[in-house]
């Protein structure tokens, strides 16, 4: 253990309401309901609600797999320490130092798209408000985010929870008021194969739009880095991660089924982000001002993501920091707020510096697409590791603990989902739907290859001259207890369970 100590989180400081939203937001629901999900159409067509409960299913493994982690390992470190404590402690850092990089670019992903989404809808309203005037709103929303971090975690997961409840309840009305209309058109043959797209019939087209739709799944483990800060975090992780899950899950499930058969399961094909046949074209067209609701719910989602993802990032730094694997100045924490402010105002300048300098200089769109690969292939690539995570956490540490079914199978079924996923987000065409990227997009591989050998070059520096910070991966901080040889822990900041 590290001789010396730091100043800890505001213990207790939340419950399972806030990290329960903590997931839910980082999920971005209204978001993926609307531009994520309907990429899954081109394949799915009116079957794609079979294909979103598929991949509700698939997701369930790996987040059973976090939340058995979780209960057993409260910590910030969250998969770093998973990986750490079921595998090895060079396989924790390596996550970690993944983790935190592609959740600190999440907030400038969402604040690009909270910029285009509001210039171009402004445009479409008033046409003397430039389309391309975006960055304003983006800079907006990061100086929120900021705020709002700095205030520390009661302050960012109030927000969230507020922006969460409003983003699901508008889809949630909207979703039941389609139902409503459907009427007589309203059919459970969407759940089968019959409404494929051409060219992808039957299970095969339910397949690809299986996989596409997994994509929006991703941000369910988010609650874990608040671990630290939660009551009852053991039990209260464990909910909050299989709840977000399953919750949001059945939500995509239910929406989806609403606009299938509201729209026509045969014409769903067509169905996209933008335009008439979107979310928000069908809410101009048929239900009058109702799509600003809808208008309104998506840049909340964006707002939302942004603020629970920048509150992963600067709480993984943090448990990083805290070991003396990552700067030390990450772990300095607020006087007041106990917030990570050197993590906050870091995770502030990353996300102007990103949107400005890739959003000017290709466009925000295409900056957009840019992070998103990054971001999901990294993110995919830590859920197959935590899978294998959880299986040798249980069978080498708690072996008294195994449950086969629940620590080996769920995690092989967890891994079989995400792998088709990580090649269609990498853009590797193992499949026949999986289209090879293009530039600059295609960059996203070298651009995770180079941050990922750099952890490596850090990796073995660490491990040669402080070989007992690696070891600390895996360290529980709330698991401590005051002894002789170790910190007290009211000075280090550690939570008796």
């Amino acid at each position: 253990m590290s001789e010396e100590t730091v100043p800890g989180l505001r213990r207790e400081a939340v419950g399972l309401r806030e990290v329960l939203f903590q997931s839910i937001t980082a999920m971005a629901p209204a978001a993926a309901v609307a531009a994520s999900i309907p990429s899954g159409a081109a394949f799915a067509g009116g079957s794609l609600p079979l294909s979103v409960l598929i991949a509700l299913v698939a997701c369930l493994f790996t987040a059973s797999c976090v939340a058995e982690l979780a209960r057993r390992l409260p910590t910030a470190g969250s998969v770093a320490t998973y990986a750490a404590q079921g595998l090895h402690p060079a396989v924790g850092f390596l996550v970690g130092w993944g983790y935190v990089f592609v959740e600190a670019l999440v907030p400038p992903l969402l604040l690009l798209q909270l910029g285009f989404t509001t210039a171009g809808t402004l445009h479409q309203e008033w046409s003397s408000y430039p389309d391309d005037l975006w960055w304003p709103w983006s800079l907006a929303g990061a100086a929120i985010i900021a705020v709002a971090g700095y205030f520390g975690v009661r302050a960012s997961a109030r927000f969230g929870t507020v922006l969460g409840v409003f983003e699901v309840l508008v889809f949630l009305v909207f979703a039941i008021w389609l139902i409503a209309k459907a009427g007589g058109d309203n059919t459970l043959s969407v759940f089968g194969t019959s409404h494929t797209a051409e060219g992808y019939e039957g299970v095969s087209g339910v397949f690809a739009g299986s996989v596409y739709t997994v994509l929006a799944f991703a941000g369910f483990e988010a609650a874990a880095p608040l671990a630290e800060e939660t009551k009852d975090p053991r039990r209260t992780m464990h909910r909050a991660v299989l709840g977000a899950a399953l919750g949001i899950g059945l939500f995509y499930v239910l929406t989806t089924y609403a606009m299938s058969v509201y729209f026509g399961p045969d014409r769903l094909g067509g169905f996209g982000a933008s335009g008439a046949a979107s979310w928000e074209g069908v809410a101009r067209a048929s239900f009058g001002v109702f799509w600003v609701l809808v208008f309104l719910a998506v840049v909340n989602s964006t707002i939302a993501n942004a603020n629970a993802c920048a509150t992963v990032s600067t709480r993984t730094a943090f448990a990083l920091a805290r070991i003396k694997v990552f700067p030390r100045l990450f772990a300095h924490v607020h006087p007041r707020h106990r917030s990570p402010v050197a993590g906050v105002a870091a995770q502030c300048g990353v996300a102007v510096a990103a949107v400005l300098g890739l959003g000017l200089y290709y466009d925000p769109v295409t900056a957009f697409l840019l992070l998103a690969t990054v971001i999901v292939t990294v993110v995919i690539g830590v859920y197959i590791v935590v899978n294998l995570a959880c299986a040798g956490y249980f069978l080498r540490r708690r072996r008294e603990l195994l449950k086969p079914v629940r620590h080996l199978l769920f995690p092989l079924l967890g891994i079989v989902a995400f792998v088709p996923a990580l090649l269609t987000a990498a853009g590797l065409p193992v499949f026949d739907f999986v289209s090879e990227l293009t530039a600059p997009v295609s960059y996203a591989g070298p651009v995770v290859g180079v941050w990922m050998a750099a952890g490596v070059v850090v990796l073995i520096v660490l491990s040669r001259r402080h070989p007992g910070r690696i070891a600390e991966t895996a360290r529980v901080h709330l698991d401590e207890t005051s002894s002789p040889e170790s910190p007290d822990p009211r000075q280090s900041g550690a939570v008796q369970p």
